[in-house]
């Protein structure tokens, strides 16, 4: 693992990075040499080794310097890197670099995407480099650590000799300089934080803001970006989902809030006695439930799912506003939904399991055409989506039809500041009710999935996770006849 030559023509010093197993991961050796990893209350079989090669991976408990295997000159080489990428695979590896001081790593990287493998990009002495406006720094326990949303990786920093490095790269540094700097931390360690996005190289002349990537970056703002990756599942290793975190320690929140002292209102007598007599819509509202099973025997038509987004998301006008003074012209293109600003932000994504009259597979609701178009991904990817969408609903069956929401998210953040992505999360409230509430009135079954997966739909859809992105997901199709309600 040699690092290239700067413009000097100076060597870099050799890597200093180690690979070694995330603490909450044992390595199993069984006398064939089958290895197994332990983590979580689960076991991972890693494939059969040579007795080199094991006796190698048992060094990843301590650490396992990266350029040890890198160059794979030998058998036990490649085994050993087979067995590191099979293990960076499921986020069981995390990198130290640079040593310890006072019993302390100088820092760690760990690891928040499953495919993430370090990589010093190449700096030499000319560049000038800044701190991303995405980066920060926080407290996590008793460890501080340097994270952003579009960096695979954050780094457990144990070195206050770091945190005074990214310090002075607030403002642009030359690496030159940075190289002068008392107790410097390395140019390795920037070329890792620089393949990471956590600083970027400056430009010239175009600005921080523009420097750090295109349009569509441009547009977010710090929190909204931040919001978007760590609360949405596939660009981050923390905890998700209902993990009940605080059993035994806080008590749950009572279902209906306690009564504000005072004189109550009794309202129940302007209702009629019957608050859905002669109201339809109320009807509607109290039958809506959440159906996670459905009947695969008679699955849902094409003509119903045309009959559901026909009512739901059909593009039902389209105008434009001159915004004068020289300004542009803005287009809107109204749904039968709410949307803030007019702006209509919201893509629908369709991976169908069953369908009577449509083909297996993952389709765009182009809403101006009321028209669907077939988007090119493998079965296994498909098939990938639609069982997490399962687990999500703890049912064992697919959905017949899961729908994401993706929300083009400059359309929003073109016009609002600080509020875009509530504004884009709202939005998608409104059309969830609104899946709902059609779903019923076609006797058809829905529920809305709580998890959705943005690096899965990068990779599914070729657009990167800030340009447009999963914002919601609604499974849809016949409910079974045994199915209840939630």
């Amino acid at each position: 693992m040699r690092a290239p030559a700067n413009k000097t023509g100076r060597q870099r010093a050799a890597s200093s990075l180690c690979a070694r197993l995330a603490g909450r991961v044992a390595l199993d050796v069984e006398a064939n040499g089958k290895l197994a990893a332990r983590f979580d209350g689960f076991v991972l079989p890693l494939g059969t080794f040579s007795a080199g090669a094991v006796e190698r991976a048992r060094q990843l408990r301590s650490g396992l310097p990266l350029a040890s295997f890198a160059s794979r000159r030998r058998s036990v080489d490649k085994e050993v890197d087979l067995l590191a990428r099979r293990l960076a695979r499921y986020g069981l590896l995390e990198y130290p670099i640079g040593g310890m001081a006072k019993g302390r790593d100088l820092a760690v990287i760990e690891p928040q995407l499953p495919d993430y493998w370090p990589r010093a990009a190449p700096l030499s002495d000319g560049d000038v480099l800044v701190l991303s406006r995405f980066a920060y720094l926080r407290r996590r326990g008793n460890e501080m650590v340097l994270e952003s949303p579009r960096a695979g990786a954050l780094f457990r920093i144990g070195d206050a000799k770091i945190a005074a490095v990214l310090a002075a790269l607030v403002t642009p540094q030359q690496v030159k300089a940075l190289r002068g700097q008392r107790g410097f931390v390395g140019v390795e360690l920037l070329g890792l934080l620089l393949d990471c996005g956590v600083v970027f190289k400056v430009g010239a002349g175009a600005g921080l803001r523009a420097d750090e990537g295109g349009d569509d970056l441009v547009l977010w703002d710090f929190h909204d970006l931040l919001f978007h990756a760590r609360s949405t599942q596939g660009r981050h290793a923390n905890p998700l989902g209902g993990t009940f975190p605080h059993t035994g320690v806080i008590a749950p929140k009572p279902a209906v809030r306690s009564a504000w002292p005072g004189e109550k209102i009794d309202l129940t007598e302007f209702a009629g006695g019957n608050a859905e007599a002669g109201l339809a819509f109320a009807k509607l509202l109290r039958e809506r439930h959440s159906t996670r099973s459905f009947n695969d025997h008679r699955p849902i038509t094409l003509a119903e799912l045309a009959r559901f987004l026909d009512g739901t998301a059909r593009v039902l006008s389209r105008s434009s506003h001159d915004l004068g003074d020289g300004g542009p012209v803005v287009e809107y293109a109204a749904r039968p939904y709410p949307s803030a600003g007019a702006a209509y932000p919201l893509e629908l994504y369709l991976a169908v399991d069953i369908c009577a009259g449509l083909p297996r597979g993952f389709y765009h609701y182009d809403a101006g055409a009321h028209a669907l178009v077939p988007v090119a991904v493998g079965a296994d990817t498909l098939g990938a989506q639609l069982s997490a969408a399962a687990a999500a609903m703890d049912v064992p069956v697919t959905p017949q039809i899961l729908i994401t929401i993706a929300a083009r998210f400059g359309r929003t953040s073109w016009k609002y500041s600080s509020i875009a992505y509530a504004l884009i999360l709202k939005d998608a409230g409104v059309l969830l009710q609104s899946f709902y509430l059609m779903a019923t009135d076609l006797g058809l079954g829905g529920c809305a999935v709580g998890i959705a997966d943005i690096d899965q739909f990068e990779k599914m859809t070729g657009m990167a996770f800030h340009v447009e992105g999963p914002v919601g997901q609604f499974a849809l199709g016949r409910p079974a006849p045994e199915d209840g309600s939630g």
